[in-house]
């Protein structure tokens, strides 16, 4: 680390189903509730399943002009929205910087293909005069980085992967190695998704993925318990601001956790099911350690993909004992998706501001709907109302369809 630029997150954006803003997430954190519900965005009853951690309270205009958000879709309005509470919240003036070396680096698993589902249902009706015009600009993954540059005026590198839903911590690890190489100085990183749509919730329906307890949506996400029986989707956006650190300690930027490792891996096994042996998720965290140049015992925090599905979570608790050996029996983890439900491309994202969100504040969150732990998920998972803690090292999984699997190792703001 010493030979590379180091690299800080110095703002938060979030736009999640527990709240818009780091104040109404840090609030929505502590109640240490589900915010999953009956879904209202469509009519679920063809489907198996009818949960969904939706966004409330979204006004695009509150954060882009008025006239231009109604050109944008839901997954660009998220983009640019998460965006702005980013900046807003590392108190970062734009105007004041040089904006070829400022870039964004974003993820998502589906883009604005909700968009064009319901352009094609007005295509069958009305025909192609009945399209949106911009449905071409609103489709492809690259509108939520492209619609960034443009709404800032940045102008440095500028990339979307489409890396299902391990693409946040990809574009954030991305960004981190960006700055690290100099070129740029600030990286505006994360996710966005927008996949509330019948076409893209049946997609995962007919698949049996989604959990079908119906009957009780907030219990119906439950990371590593026994009676887990599914994902829940969800939607909304998280942006980070990565600064070179010298330049941010110069301007007094509130600094919230150092970028001190990344690691990514492809099971090479199927497109679906995690590689039963969890031998490539464990190398990905082992690369990331690697490069932080730490021991796993040195990891004093985990925020596991969680994910509520059956073949998941045992996996990534297999990955988890592979690598830490008896520690993985003592260190804090938390499958924090029972908060919110699986918010696909954004989840990575996600789970990387609640890490920094946690640092700052020196608390962990629990496992929301935790209630009996499931034998093969053998890890020290939290629990309750959380528990008050300042690790030094914290650690973030992200796994996706495609086998792919993604890690990233934080450094307290204070380490050395």
């Amino acid at each position: 680390m010493t030979e590379q630029r180091r690299v800080v997150i110095t703002g938060i954006g979030m736009i999640s189903p527990i709240g818009i803003g780091t104040a109404q997430v840090r609030a929505g954190l502590r109640r240490a509730t589900s915010a999953v519900t009956t879904i209202t965005r469509f009519d679920s009853s063809p489907f198996r399943s009818h949960n969904a951690g939706e966004v409330r309270d979204f006004v695009a205009a509150d954060f882009i002009e008025a006239r231009r958000a109604r050109r944008f879709d839901l997954y660009a309005q998220y983009s640019v929205g998460a965006t702005r509470l980013a900046l807003d919240d590392a108190a970062l003036e734009l105007e004041r910087e040089d904006r070829e070396r400022v870039g964004a680096m974003m993820g998502s698993a589906l883009g604005g293909v909700a968009k064009a589902e319901g352009e094609y249902a007005n295509y069958t009706t009305g025909g192609l005069r009945s399209v949106d015009p911009a449905l071409a600009l609103s489709v492809f993954t690259g509108a939520s980085s492209c619609n960034i540059a443009i709404e800032f005026g940045i102008s440095g590198p500028n990339s979307t992967n489409g890396m299902s839903c391990a693409s946040g911590a990809i574009a954030i690890g991305d960004a981190y190695r960006v700055i690290q190489r100099g070129d740029a100085d600030i990286m505006l990183a994360g996710s966005a998704e927008a996949p509330l749509a019948p076409l893209c919730f049946g997609a995962f329906a007919i698949i049996r993925a989604m959990s079908t307890r119906n009957d009780d949506p907030a219990a119906a996400s439950r990371p590593f318990d026994a009676a887990r029986d599914g994902f829940v989707m969800a939607e909304g956006a998280a942006v980070l601001v990565l600064e070179e650190r010298g330049r941010a300690l110069a301007r007094g930027a509130p600094v919230y956790l150092e970028i001190a490792g990344f690691g990514i891996t492809n099971d090479a096994h199927h497109m679906t099911q995690p590689r039963p042996d969890g031998r490539q998720a464990a190398r990905a965290m082992k690369q990331a350690l690697d490069e932080a140049h730490i021991a796993p015992g040195e990891v004093g925090y985990i925020n596991a993909h969680g994910s509520s599905t059956p073949l998941n979570d045992p996996t990534e608790s297999s990955a988890i004992h592979q690598l830490f050996g008896e520690h993985a029996r003592t260190v804090p983890v938390s499958g924090t998706k029972g908060y919110y439900g699986h918010a696909l491309g954004a989840s990575g994202a996600f789970e990387a501001a609640i890490c920094a969100l946690s640092s700052r504040d020196r608390w962990l969150p629990p496992t929301v709907n935790l209630e009996a732990q499931d034998p093969a998920c053998d890890l020290a998972l939290l629990r309750g109302m959380g528990c008050d803690a300042d690790p030094e090292y914290l650690l973030s999984n992200s796994f996706g369809f495609g086998g792919i699997n993604a890690a990233l190792v934080f450094r307290r703001a204070d380490g050395r």
